[in-house]
């Protein structure tokens, strides 16, 4: 991308917003809103519900199309392109669609690896003395294995490329640590490869962290952060937090867990150490830098980190926003987040989020069910209430019907006046929506409220 992309902001921006899911349609709910909005283009693959908000692109949107997608963007006069998902930013997507008069809102190849090499990753936090589990990275399965064997208590065994939210396994015996091992990294001599495909070419083995998790998210501009504010995701599948991990099966905002004790903590001792230690490797990150923390005995220490909005965190993030995003995401794209004259104001209500998914999921699906219910969900609202029904996984079938396309199908975000409310809510307007098989959790942010001792 170029050094300094510094263009002043117009009077009306065309946007293209690059993913097809339920953070997308999220995003578009909001730039939809912005006075100096012109144009809003989306994916071609994009879902039902953000289709509707927008033109799909008449160009395919992919790495192999990348010239044919510039010379459309000139012809359009986008001015910003906003990139969702993980996958087209590892890939360099964001290198490849700035110029000096197009700004984008994402990370470069080099930025985003941050998200798609843990062990790189790993790397940059030791550099910068940011507090994180303590961990080994491996790219050969046998020194893995014994390494997984050699363990007396329980580890965390994560694939170190992009598995879709979905490639870290937590370990309670050494036995369960080498079946992880041996899953994500497949067996050379029998000609298998593991069930992420490249992802797990190299693994990241690391203590177990206990405590409540929590997620930070920031604007960041590659000098300048704008943190937001916190929430908690739900990564199993079943409720109690059991099961395999998923995309994300909900997520509330804010989370009472982030004290101003804490949150000062973070962004002292770990967003502006890592912008930082970017820097010194000579990357300059622009987009949004998500730290997924885990709040143990000993303090915050990093779990992860993510070079996009989390998905379904951006949902709750997204209804409560109050402000103009596009002014923001603009700004935080060419360097100029600290120029802002106004910023972004939360609604003071607390957002629970819970996703509706496919029978099966997260493993094998059946898809073109037709969902029902979206109107009455959102019609559940009582006085001081909102409800927004976010598509995910939907399509629209030959006989113009709303069909279920995907694993995690719909995302219901409820605002109420607290967190029990919300919930309640959420789960009232997500019970109106159906389709065949449908299911979802109903203990979303229940950790806080009825904690374990």
């Amino acid at each position: 991308m170029p050094a300094n992309p510094r263009p002043t902001m117009p009077d009306r921006v065309n946007v293209l917003l690059i993913g097809g899911g339920g953070r997308e349609h999220a995003l578009a709910w909001q730039i939809k809103q912005s006075s100096r909005l012109g144009r809003l283009w989306v994916d071609p693959s994009a879902n039902a519900g953000l289709r509707a908000m927008g033109t799909p692109c008449p160009e395919p949107i992919s790495k192999p199309a990348m010239f044919r997608l510039n010379r459309w963007c000139d012809k359009e006069e986008i001015g910003l392109v906003v990139i969702g998902p993980e996958a087209p930013l590892a890939d360099g997507w964001a290198d490849d669609l700035a110029t000096e008069t197009r700004l984008v809102f994402g990370p470069g190849r080099a930025g985003a690896r941050l998200e798609a090499d843990k062990g790189w990753a790993k790397e940059i936090m030791r550099s910068a003395s940011i507090p994180t589990a303590e961990g080994r990275v491996f790219k050969e399965r046998g020194p893995a294995i014994a390494y997984a064997m050699s363990r007396e208590e329980g580890c965390v065994v994560k694939a170190s490329g992009l598995a879709a939210g979905k490639g870290v396994i937590v370990c309670r015996t050494p036995e369960a640590a080498v079946e992880a091992v041996e899953m994500m990294m497949g067996d050379p001599e029998r000609h298998t490869q593991g069930s992420f495909g490249a992802a797990g070419d190299t693994v990241v083995i690391e203590e177990l962290l206990l405590g409540q998790e929590m997620s930070v998210l920031a604007f960041v501009d590659g000098r300048s952060i704008w943190v937001l504010d916190p929430c908690q995701d739900h990564k199993q599948v079943g409720e109690g937090d059991v099961g395999p991990n998923t995309g994300g099966m909900g997520a509330y905002c804010p989370t009472p867990l982030a004290t101003p004790e804490i949150m000062s903590r973070i962004e002292r001792d770990v967003l502006v150490p890592t912008i930082d230690a970017l820097r010194r490797e000579g990357i300059v990150f622009r987009g949004v830098l998500y730290a997924g923390m885990m709040l143990t005995t000993g303090g915050p220490k990093v779990l992860e980190f993510n070079c996009r909005f989390g998905d379904p965190e951006c949902q709750p993030l997204m209804a409560r926003l109050q402000g103009d995003l596009l002014e923001v995401l603009w700004a935080t794209a060419a360097g100029q987040l600290n120029e802002l004259e106004s910023g972004l104001e939360s609604d003071p209500r607390t957002a629970c989020c819970v996703v509706l998914c496919s029978a099966g999921y997260p493993g094998s699906i059946t898809k073109g069910h037709p969902i029902t219910g979206i109107e009455d969900a959102e019609a559940e609202a009582g006085s001081g209430e909102t409800v927004i029904v976010f598509q995910s996984g939907t399509t629209i079938d030959p006989r113009d019907r709303v069909v279920t396309a995907g694993g995690r199908v719909i995302s219901v975000t409820a605002l109420a006046a607290d967190l029990a409310t919300a919930q309640d809510l959420a789960n009232r307007a997500a019970d109106k929506i159906e389709f065949a098989g449908a299911f979802f959790r109903r203990d979303i942010g229940s950790r806080v409220m009825n904690p374990i001792s």
